[in-house]
């Protein structure tokens, strides 16, 4: 796996000390990361501006997704060709690194926020050729990626603690994202709630400063160039927010169909046997077929993002949109197309929530439901469903709107959406990707450091070994009672054959001439090193036993070590105290 590019570069001693000593330096880091994950949204987003332009002609300050009609050759041999490029270069890129590369979220889950940043860029990289040729995906993975990933590298050149290190990742995470929506509130709570995976006095004010920062760098160089146009909405009604629950129903079952969806065109491919190198381009060629349908389902979506300019459609083109999208981003990621699904999502929900305010109101026409209030509503709700983040999408809604009545609205629908997901899905899109790929990863919150207690770090070396052929007798002799508790038994070829308890090995009921191998325990039951501290609690739970060997391997059977329960809890307990003082900031 690529985790690292070697460290090329770290700080003076006296400026690490510094830096390691006082809260206030590490804001300072901060408030640079921000500044630099502006910088980021803002060349990633003229990257892409330069690549429509160069392939669909545009005109500067025009939207690939705000076009009602594409030229049919170009809308296909684009996508195609492109995702042909992307799919050879990553196929070489994964030969010569030797493996993918760890995002922020599993960064900050299992390795204490260490990344690559040359592999974050090459990420960042197809990201931006991903959206340039139109495929259906989202910018906001390859901010948050190299933004977190320059974030960490400044980090460990100034050699932070695992918790500092940390939260400058969810740092780079905030001010990408505050730059990209033009919402810092957003931008902080994205980092509290995905990259972080939880909020602690401690982390507040550097992921505020860098997510403020992201943002006035992001729209200072490109004022017009983000965030989310929405138009005035009425006031609440009472039945609004009853409808906003249905609406988060339906959200949350649209959302768990579209990451199910990638998962199912990823196994279609891989079962049809087509070249890992061959999928991008045949990607790109359905998506091509799509958007000469409908253009607004190419690239990130950020013109057909623009309320008013979606949902003044007729209905039947709404609809439209709304289906077509959701084909052209399960084929774009599952084809093998680099972004996320936060815009997509943004932009689904709107037209979903439109749709379902019409419905409404052709059946029950009093209602009075402003299409509007539930577009915003219902971008919301899909958005917390697929990114799992409900109070980053509760303050996009306010501090787009500026409307505290809506956002209530919003709030409900996005809590029914977030729960209905998690009772009945589990996961959000990052993390149902880390589930198919076999890991146990639910949210940021640092378990890493469980993988790091192993059974090899916390056993005894010094192990004592006996024959399973000794006799009781000379056994009695070597170890009396009160020497020890416990002793190795291991068979002719030095394999191990159980445990011999000192005390029962005195028992008078037990002959002299009688071997150990009569009443050896835990004869079947063997800890390895490569175990964590919960896999092995779990084995003394199952064997009941106060103590088990420790081999090198279930084939060699070598004993290498000794594991009490006793010193595993003694460690275990310790390792979560300093967890829980290091996310109040007492450490």
């Amino acid at each position: 796996m690529t985790l690292l590019s070697g460290l090329h570069f770290e700080v003076p001693h006296r400026l690490r000390a510094l830096v390691r000593a006082r809260e206030a330096s590490l804001i300072v880091l901060a408030a640079g990361i921000g500044i630099l994950a502006g910088l980021v949204v803002m060349a990633m987003g003229l990257g892409v501006d330069l690549l429509h332009r160069k392939f669909f002609g545009l005109a500067p300050g025009q939207r690939l997704s705000a076009h009602l009609s594409l030229e049919p050759l170009t809308a296909v041999l684009v996508p195609t060709v492109g995702g042909l490029v992307l799919g050879l270069t990553a196929t070489w890129l994964a030969r010569r690194r030797g493996g993918r590369e760890v995002d922020p979220i599993e960064a900050n889950a299992l390795h204490g926020g260490r990344m690559s940043v040359s592999g974050s860029l090459i990420v960042a990289t197809q990201t931006v050729l991903s959206s340039g040729v139109g495929a259906s995906v989202g910018l906001e993975a390859g901010y948050t990626q190299l933004a977190a990933g320059i974030a960490s590298y400044v980090g460990r050149a100034f050699r932070l603690r695992r918790g500092d290190l940390r939260i400058l990742v969810g740092c780079g995470a905030a001010g990408a994202i505050a730059g990209a929506f033009g919402a810092p509130l957003a931008g902080a709570f994205y980092a509290f709630e995905l990259i972080i995976g939880s909020y602690a006095a401690s982390s507040l004010a550097p992921v505020g400063v860098a997510a403020l920062l992201g943002h006035v760098v992001a729209t200072t160089f490109s004022p017009a160039s983000f965030g989310i146009v929405a138009t005035d909405v009425k006031a609440m009604a009472g039945h609004d927010l009853a409808l906003a629950g249905v609406l988060g129903l339906l959200a949350a079952a649209w959302g768990i169909a579209i990451m199910r969806g990638v998962a199912l065109c990823e196994t279609v491919f891989a079962r049809a046997r087509i070249w890992p190198w061959l999928r991008p381009a045949l990607g790109g060629l359905a998506m091509g077929a799509l958007a000469i349908v409908s253009p607004q389902v190419m690239s990130s979506g950020h013109g057909a993002l623009h309320l008013a300019s979606v949902l003044d459609r007729p209905l039947a083109a709404i609809a439209a949109v709304f289906v077509l999208k959701a084909l052209a981003s399960v084929v774009s990621l599952g084809s093998g197309f680099r972004g996320g699904l936060f815009f997509a999502s943004l932009l689904m929900g709107a037209l979903g929530g439109q749709l379902f305010a019409a419905g409404l109101m052709a059946v029950w026409p009093s209602l009075g439901l402003d299409p509007n209030a539930y577009a915003i509503m219902g971008m919301g709700a899909l958005s917390a469903c697929v990114i799992g983040a409900p109070m980053t999408m509760t303050f996009i809604a306010l501090e787009t709107t500026g409307n505290l009545w809506l956002t209530t609205a919003v709030l409900v629908a996005v809590i029914i959406a977030a729960q209905v997901t998690r009772e009945t899905f589990g996961y959000s899109f990052a993390t149902w990707r880390f589930h198919l790929r076999g890991e146990t990863i639910r949210s940021a919150a640092d378990i890493g450091w469980i993988r790091d207690l192993t059974v090899g770090r916390m056993m005894r070396h010094d192990v004592r070994t006996v024959p399973s052929d000794m006799l009781l007798s000379a056994f009695r002799d070597a170890f009396p009672l009160g020497s020890t508790s416990r002793v190795v038994a291991v068979d002719a070829e030095g394999r191990y054959a159980g445990l011999v308890m000192v005390g029962e090995a005195h028992a008078p009921e037990f002959p002299d001439d009688r071997p150990v191998r009569d009443i050896l325990r835990h004869a079947d039951d063997m800890l390895l090193p490569h175990m964590t501290i919960k896999e092995a609690i779990t084995a003394f739970d199952r064997t009941e036993a106060e103590a088990l060997a420790v081999g090198d391997s279930h084939d060699g059977r070598q004993v290498i070590g000794l594991l009490t329960e006793a010193h595993a809890l003694r460690r275990y307990a310790e390792a979560l105290e300093l967890r829980r003082r290091d996310v109040l900031g007492q450490v």
